[in-house]
């Protein structure tokens, strides 16, 4: 009877000792199965910035005013103001309207004689009025510092109109460049160099003229 009790623990112990084994052996592969995860060198994930579009008016029509500097041919060169209008048909193609005065100097014969005036002083006024159109020919952005950018465009003028001058109206042709910088949604600055180009024989000889402005100005959207 003894015996035989000794013989059923015994066997029971071995019954349980196989199953211990079996499930560590079942944990050691499923161990093994399981991939193995490690920390990339370089992180794949680039954190985004924000960043802001101008958020011009869909009008596209755009006022401003201008002041700089004129060389009237054989009369010096004076201050210049103006004002513009603008459309933008097209990003990358605008019309413009612009209208500026100045007061013309004195020619270097008149200076030199010193009483010789060959324009009365209300002749001297230098009017001009243009209507061009204008191509955004290198779009794209200013910046100013590491954290500041603004959006830019360098532009051509071409466009025709009339030059009010020493009494009379000539025709007028005028081309140029411009730089724009976009300030912020609806404000906008420019730098411009234009040539206002007409013949007159005012000094006794038929001849085309050069009248070449430098100027700065603001625009506002609306």
């Amino acid at each position: 009877m003894e015996s035989g009790f000794r013989l059923l623990l015994l066997n029971l112990s071995a019954v349980l000792g196989l199953a211990v084994l079996a499930s560590g052996c079942s944990r050691v592969v499923d161990t093994l199965d399981e991939p193995v995860t490690a920390e990339p060198v370089i992180d794949p994930r680039v954190e985004r910035r924000d960043v802001r579009r101008p958020k011009i008016d869909t009008e596209n029509f755009e006022l401003g005013a201008y002041t700089g500097f004129i060389s009237v041919e054989d009369f010096g060169s004076s201050t210049v103001a103006g004002a513009r209008l603008a459309y933008h048909i097209t990003e990358g193609l605008f019309a413009e309207a612009t209208y500026g005065q100045t007061t013309a100097g004195r020619t270097s014969f008149e200076t030199l004689s010193g009483a010789v005036e060959l324009l009365a002083p209300g002749e001297r006024k230098f009017r001009y009025y243009d209507l061009s159109l204008g191509y955004n020919l290198f779009p794209g952005e200013t910046f100013i510092g590491r954290n500041r950018a603004f959006t830019s465009s360098l532009y051509l003028l071409l466009g025709a109109g009339s030059t009010d001058f020493a009494g009379d109206s000539r025709f007028t042709i005028s081309f140029g460049a411009g730089y724009r910088v976009l300030l912020n949604d609806w404000l906008s600055a420019h730098l411009m160099v234009r040539d206002h180009v007409f013949r007159t024989d005012l000094l006794g000889e038929d001849k085309t003229v050069h009248n070449i402005e430098f100027v700065i100005g603001l625009g506002w959207f609306f």
